[in-house]
């Protein structure tokens, strides 16, 4: 019944599904931060009945080897009591001889009670020796699967923060293609195209300004070389009829 409260928690929760319990939870993290820090107390419970368990036994051991102890320590004390009262005897003094009887009879019943009490402890012994070591395989267990809770709660919480940093990323790919910078990049881009395209035609309207200024004076120069023959012709004529007159 001991051994069913110290364990059957821990194994109730080493049973349980983790996914399962994360996926209602609104904190993955915590409930898991929780979960490793109730299985560490259950452990140090569990280690606690187990260390009392341990200093029983110890106390039991105790007690069985002081039994032995005193057991052979009465057989000796009957052993040297009965050699005594031989030597009395031998020497014919009776009384002595059995007065030493008396005792080495005292003694063999004191042997005989410690070994009757060490035989009584040992089955007890043998039955706390094997709860003990199913006590410590158990705990061995239970520390076992805390190491396996701990590492699954460590790679759950970096998978969940992986996920949470895809999510953000994917959130960012959105917000890039719903304002998509290269269409005010494209505007700019027609701004400063219609603004050079202005600049080439006001040169070439410049430029065509120039080249009629320049026409007007080719124009001009003809003009006026036409006017300075027909001025030339005209007193060429005039010369010639004077000419003959003298």
């Amino acid at each position: 019944m001991v051994k069913q409260s110290i364990f059957g928690r821990i194994t109730q929760l080493a049973k349980a599904n983790i996914n399962a319990m994360l996926d209602s939870a609104e904190d993955p993290q915590k409930m898991l931060d929780q979960m490793v820090r109730d299985y560490t107390d259950n452990i140090a419970e569990a280690e606690t009945a187990v260390a009392q368990t341990i200093g029983n036994l110890r106390m039991i051991e105790d007690d069985y080897n002081e039994d032995v102890k005193a057991a052979s320590d009465w057989g000796n004390k009957a052993l040297a009591a009965s050699s005594k009262a031989d030597e009395f005897r031998g020497g014919g003094d009776s009384a002595n001889a059995d007065k030493f009887d008396s005792l080495a009879k005292v003694a063999i019943q004191r042997q005989m009670q410690s070994e009757s009490e060490a035989k009584t402890a040992e089955p007890t012994i043998s039955s706390q020796r094997e709860i003990v070591e199913k006590l410590k395989t158990g705990l061995d267990a239970m520390k076992s699967k805390r190491q396996e809770l701990v590492s699954k709660r460590d790679e759950l919480i970096a998978r969940a923060k992986s996920a949470q940093a895809q999510n953000q990323v994917q959130e960012a790919v959105k917000s890039i293609d719903i304002m998509d910078p290269s269409s005010e990049v494209g505007r700019f881009e027609e701004k400063i195209r219609r603004e050079e395209a202005r600049v080439r035609g006001a040169a070439e309207l410049a430029s065509s300004s120039l080249d009629a200024q320049f026409n007007s004076l080719e124009d001009l120069g003809e003009q006026t070389e036409i006017e300075a023959r027909l001025a030339a012709m005209k007193g060429a004529k005039a010369t010639q009829s004077i000419t003959p007159g003298l």
